[in-house]
């Protein structure tokens, strides 16, 4: 167990910190020395991996959870409460990938403000896993496209994920998470 001080880290947290420590040692290790060479280094490729959730915003967890578990027949986690994201989350188990249905913690949340909008709840984003986030960001960057975010931020999965911007993808919020580590 690594913790802080005297407060050990939670599972999900040790498992973030353990895979941030390799992303930067990644990138140390393939970062050229100068900031002129930095300039004209090819950025590492990528591959888009496999569709790990869709998301779905809803106005009522208890209710949503309800229809996906009783009329459904679906398994559901347990709710999954995320602070630095403004949302609660509870997963569902659709075989071979999750809906991952989302509630606003306040009205500073972005589901919050998707809400206004969309009343009853709907499509929020897709999430698809990526071996590095960082490399994936380097190389969105160079392209043109928007992110969300300049750094990396912590998701439900205790990994690093990045939003990329819905206007230069089809009209569609994705997220980019990186791979969950076997």
């Amino acid at each position: 167990r690594c913790g802080v001080g005297d407060k050990p880290l939670s599972l999900r947290k040790a498992r973030a910190i353990k895979a941030m420590r390799r992303t930067l040692a990644r990138v140390a290790r393939t970062q050229p020395i100068c900031a002129s060479a930095r300039r004209h280094a090819s950025v590492e490729p990528w591959t888009l991996g496999r569709l790990n959730h869709v998301a779905i915003a809803v106005p009522d967890m208890a209710a949503a959870s309800e229809t996906w578990r009783a009329a459904l027949n679906a398994k559901i986690s347990d709710p999954q409460t995320l602070p630095e994201h403004g949302v609660t989350v509870r997963f569902v188990d659709a075989g071979n990938t999750h809906v991952e249905l989302l509630e606003p913690l306040g009205e500073a949340s972005p589901i919050a403000a998707f809400l206004k909008k969309n009343p009853s709840g709907g499509l929020h984003h897709l999430c698809h896993e990526v071996p590095d986030v960082a490399a994936a960001m380097a190389d969105l960057k160079a392209k043109g496209v928007r992110l969300l975010s300049d750094e990396p931020r912590i998701g439900a999965h205790g990994v690093p994920v990045v939003f990329l911007h819905p206007k230069d993808t089809n009209g569609v919020l994705v997220e980019l998470q990186e791979s969950i580590p076997s």
